[in-house]
């Protein structure tokens, strides 16, 4: 009975051997190296046109990529409300979780960056880092000036309703508007304003392995510890974006736009100052917020075309011309890329704007060079364009009649009235247009008896 017995389970214990061995076995073939791409993007610096559109893109191709988080690593002091608005919108609304570190040591999540910092759906923040003082600033020439009151409210009931949607303190996340409110790393983890505390974005991938993210009513785990990580850069169209949308360019650019329309008005002839104001207002205007990046780039391809046709139909030395490639150079750049758009399509047209942009650019300047060269040719050549010197009289002169000098006929007037005989040599005392006053050499002491000039 116990031979039966051993017999029977022998095969249980080699059986149960290699369920051990293969338990052992799958979690080392099957972790990390399958796990989804980490998408990390770094945000400093004022929050303005051309980071939302970069990160709007980033969002977008994170889901192509079928990453399994996007990381916002922030340092700003704040930014344009309706930038900041529509980031937290993405952010929201993204098909994907989406973590923001306030990052490294020292970084600040300063007004508009408290509204991206709540909106995410895992916020952390590094040792040392602030967050809050969001009450709103209007921008004006002369300086920042506290917010109205009907701004203030709305802004703090949006961003109270940010909080709440992400399960963190309503409250606290008013009084960061209603009473600029800051807070440190540590007390932001306290108050539940934040989730987590990393000192960077390795600590927080770590801490992140194998966490349950739970958005619009799925369940995301995450497997970041050996995660692919990337960090796209932003395009040179996102980079002028921003850089034209920082407030104090933007208040640069629309007041020289202002000051090349008052001169060229005032002054008109050289057109120089009316197009690069047109240029400066329209690229001005964008940066304060007027116009969106579509219609700016439309408006300034539009332009460029309107400056390059007129200067076919306007004489000058280019100006129009060159004008219209800037504009149209600036209008490609500017003009963002659509979803629906085929991205073959839009390089190509890039290229074939910036290929027109430069032809151009190079028939401005051959044509330019050659007026320069016609003037200088002018001014220094030979004799042929200024008036003789001497001549003979071919008929009397009483006290108009002609003389012939340099092979030409002239018509020609006694300079003091007195009869000029024909056949008489005479000396050419001055011109006006094609008019010479002349008086017969012999009357001129002192003067040269060389070779006639005829």
């Amino acid at each position: 009975m116990n031979k039966r017995l051993a017999r029977g389970i022998k095969p249980l214990f080699l059986l149960l051997a290699v369920f051990l061995m293969l338990a052992a076995i799958t979690p080392a073939s099957a972790g990390p190296v399958d796990a989804a791409p980490v998408v990390v993007v770094e945000i400093e610096g004022m929050i303005t046109a051309g980071k939302l559109n970069f990160l709007v893109r980033q969002t977008a191709d994170a889901v192509i990529e079928e990453a399994q988080l996007l990381v916002i690593v922030m340092d700003t002091p704040g930014g344009l409300v309706d930038a900041t608005i529509k980031i937290n919108q993405t952010l929201m609304n993204a098909p994907l979780p989406v973590a923001v570190l306030v990052a490294p040591t020292g970084a600040i999540a300063a007004s508009a960056g408290s509204f991206i910092v709540l909106s995410a759906d895992i916020a952390a923040m590094a040792p040392g880092t602030t967050i809050g003082a969001a009450h709103p600033v209007e921008l004006t020439p002369e300086g920042s000036t506290p917010a109205d009151e009907k701004t203030t409210t709305f802004l703090a009931e949006h961003l109270r309703s940010l909080a709440k949607a992400r399960g963190r303190p309503a409250d606290i996340a008013e009084k960061f508007v209603t009473e600029n409110l800051s807070l440190s790393a540590w007390d932001a983890k306290d108050t539940g304003v934040i989730d987590l505390l990393a000192s960077d974005v390795g600590d927080l991938l770590e801490q992140l392995d194998g966490r349950v993210v739970e958005k619009d009513g799925r369940e995301y785990r995450l497997h970041t510890a050996a995660a692919t990580i990337y960090y796209p850069e932003m395009t040179l169209s996102e980079k002028i974006q921003h850089f034209l949308s920082n407030p104090q360019i933007a208040f640069i650019l629309l007041s020289l736009g202002l000051l090349g329309l008052y001169f060229g008005f005032s002054n008109p002839g050289t057109f120089v100052p009316e197009v690069i104001g047109g240029i400066l207002l329209i690229m001005g205007i964008y940066g304060i917020g007027l116009f969106d990046t579509n219609t700016t780039g439309v408006i300034l391809l539009l332009l460029g075309a309107g400056l390059v046709i007129a200067e076919i139909f306007t004489p000058g030395f280019g100006v129009l011309g060159i004008g219209g490639a800037l504009s149209l150079m600036a209008g490609a750049i500017l003009l963002p890329l659509e979803p629906l758009m085929s991205a073959e399509w839009y390089q190509s047209f890039r290229l074939t704007a910036i290929g027109i942009v430069l032809a151009l650019l190079l028939l401005a300047a051959a044509v330019t060079s050659a007026v320069v060269y016609s003037r200088r040719r002018w001014k220094d050549g030979g004799s042929y364009f200024k008036p003789p010197q001497r001549g003979i009289a071919v008929s009397d002169i009483d006290p108009e009649g002609q003389i012939k000098a340099r092979g030409e006929l002239w018509l020609a007037r006694s300079d003091d009235g007195s009869r000029i005989t024909a056949g008489t040599e005479v000396q050419i005392v001055r011109s006006e247009t094609l008019r010479l006053w002349v008086r017969p050499r012999k009357d001129l002491p002192n003067q040269d008896k060389g070779a006639k000039e005829v």
